[in-house]
């Protein structure tokens, strides 16, 4: 009988609000995973169900998903009739 072995990913989400207070999730690591939700919880809990796809998607290249690096913050000045 053969063992399987889980093993845990450790992802990276960044979240954003949107003008309408909707919590935007994304998965970096992955092309395309997004959700979405009205508080912060429900967002993390959707973007769980993506990420399970996309590793559906991705199963026989788990090993050669992207690889998260950072995150930076960049400052950036414009003029007060961009905002």
């Amino acid at each position: 009988m053969e063992h399987l072995e889980n093993k845990t990913l450790h992802l990276p989400i960044l979240i954003e609000q949107d003008e309408d207070n909707v919590y935007i999730v994304s998965c970096p690591v992955f092309k395309g995973c997004h959700s979405y939700g009205k508080t912060v919880d429900d967002a993390l809990f959707n973007i769980r169900e993506v990420i399970d796809m996309c590793l559906d998607e991705e199963k026989e290249h788990i090993h050669g998903i992207n690889r998260f690096i950072g995150f930076r913050e960049m400052e950036i000045s414009v003029s007060k009739e961009a905002i």
